[in-house]
This record gives C-alpha cells, sequence and structure tokens, in this order.
C-alpha cells in the first residue's frame, strides 16, 4: 500500500522557519484518514455503519525539523487491536533526505452513535478481522 505524501506549507511554519510542532498531529489524522479509505473502511463509511473512532491518546517523538516546502511520506500502520481499542503507528520521513523526522501514535475506541462502547467483533466482524490482519502486534 502506497504511503501518505504531504508537502510542507508555508503556514505551518513558524517564526523560526520550521514546521510547528502541532501540524505533526494532523498529518498524522490525515494520513490515518487515507488509509483506512485505502483498506475500504473510511471514516465516511464508519458513520454511515453507526460507528465513530474518537481519537483518546496521542503521541508524538519529533527527530528532525521539517520546513517550507520539504515533503514528507507517512507510513501508518495497526499497531494494535484488542477489539475495543485500536493504535495506529505512524513513521515520518522526509522523502528527500530518507531521514525519518518524527514518529508517532494515535490510540482509539469504537463507539456507537449514542457514544456507547462498541466490540467491533460483534457489531462490525469484517472491520475487526481486517484490522487483526493489519495489526502488528
Amino acid at each position: 500500500m502506497e504511503n501518505y505524501k504531504h508537502k510542507v506549507a508555508y503556514y505551518e511554519t513558524d517564526k523560526m522557519g520550521v514546521t510547528h510542532h502541532s501540524n505533526y498531529i494532523r498529518w498524522m489524522e490525515e494520513a490515518r484518514v487515507d488509509f483506512l479509505d485505502k483498506i475500504g473502511f473510511s471514516y465516511k463509511k464508519l458513520e454511515d455503519m453507526g460507528a465513530i473512532s474518537p481519537v483518546i491518546g496521542v503521541e508524538c517523538e519529533y527527530k528532525i525539523s521539517t520546513q517550507f516546502d520539504d515533503v514528507v511520506e507517512i507510513q501508518v500502520e495497526v499497531f494494535e487491536f484488542k477489539g475495543v481499542k485500536l493504535t495506529f503507528k505512524y513513521t515520518i520521513t522526509d522523502t528527500k533526505t530518507g531521514k525519518v523526522v518524527a514518529v508517532g501514535k494515535t490510540k482509539h475506541c469504537f463507539l456507537n452513535k449514542d457514544n456507547k462502547p462498541i466490540i467491533l467483533k460483534k457489531e462490525f466482524p469484517e472491520l475487526a478481522q481486517k484490522l487483526t490482519e493489519l495489526a502488528i502486534k
């Protein structure tokens, strides 16, 4: 599966000319949405099925700064899936140098439209199976 790419926009940089740290979190979300589209379970489809998947935790470790006009590639992996909670892992790499600029994780749960927790294996077995197959842990 092809990784998500993002070109650093001027407005994403700060007075020092480097990408503001908050943007890496946004890029992880962009990449996650793209990843779910590619595996056939877009956020729109999930919502139409009656499920939402809020972020319940996020972490990001910054390695090297990026600047305006850099292009980064974001690899998304299903790090861990336990049926109720899901963790994605992100590796953000500078396409020009090949160096890792940041690594991160987001943790999610699954809720129904009434904001009640759901067990994916019971409610949406096809999605649960796909996530289980893709999980690296």
